[in-house]
């Protein structure tokens, strides 16, 4: 099944994941099962729900069908590019609705995420589960971003895992897409100089960037 799904999301969905985003993810999802990290799973930009019904099927191959996904996503499209963004994606853009996440995973009978509709500055402060294993953020925009480090950085469990997707490090990784620059400027802002965030390096052009919270005893050092 998990073939098939595979399959379908890179022919169908292939505007939104790839595979190194899949692989990624696939071996985040292991880690924090085999670590036995607490806390549920939230995606902030979810559009259609490709990566959810992912992060569905990997938990419940590992058998962690108890997990709880949540998503957010205003279903507005995109907020119009400030300052710190290219002009690659415009106000308006990649609307979608609820439906079409609960269209996503009823199509692979699978069960659906809890989902957030509404920017994320009203539904973040008052709607993100209390501990966090693994954060996904997909905002595109440098606010967009930096309102997602804030809300969620905070709740991450000890040895949760926030990814971000469209940083590019091109130092790190000189293969990496750099046409949503507003994404490591927020991530350089919130974190400072040297930033913990590590390059992910994939097959193709992966821009992914990686923090690790911190474990259990190097809070209590």
């Amino acid at each position: 099944m998990d073939d098939n799904v595979r399959d379908w999301l890179l022919t169908e969905q292939a505007g939104t994941v790839c595979a190194d985003r899949l692989n990624v993810m696939d071996d985040e999802l292991r880690r924090l099962i085999g670590h036995r990290v607490d806390g549920a799973i939230v995606e902030l930009g979810c559009y259609r729900g490709a990566m959810a019904l992912w992060i569905r099927c990997v938990l419940d191959r590992l058998g962690d069908r108890r997990r709880e996904v949540h998503v957010y996503d205003s279903f507005a499209g995109m907020p119009a590019p400030g300052d710190h963004d290219s002009d690659h994606l415009a106000q308006g853009e990649l609307c979608s609705a609820p439906q079409d996440v609960l269209d996503t995973h009823s199509r692979w009978g699978r069960p659906p995420p809890t989902i957030h509709a509404g920017w994320f500055e009203q539904t973040l402060p008052s709607e993100l589960p209390p501990a966090i294993a693994l954060a996904y953020l997909d905002g595109d925009f440098y606010d967009s971003t930096l309102i997602g480090l804030r809300a969620c950085v905070p709740r991450l469990a000890p040895a949760g895992v926030l990814l971000l997707d469209d940083y590019a490090d091109t130092a790190a990784n000189p293969k990496a897409w750099d046409g949503l620059p507003g994404v490591k400027r927020a991530a350089d802002d919130f974190f400072g100089l040297p930033s913990p965030v590590e390059a992910v390096i994939g097959d193709g052009d992966l821009a992914f960037g990686r923090y690790l919270a911190p474990t259990s005893r190097e809070l209590g050092r």
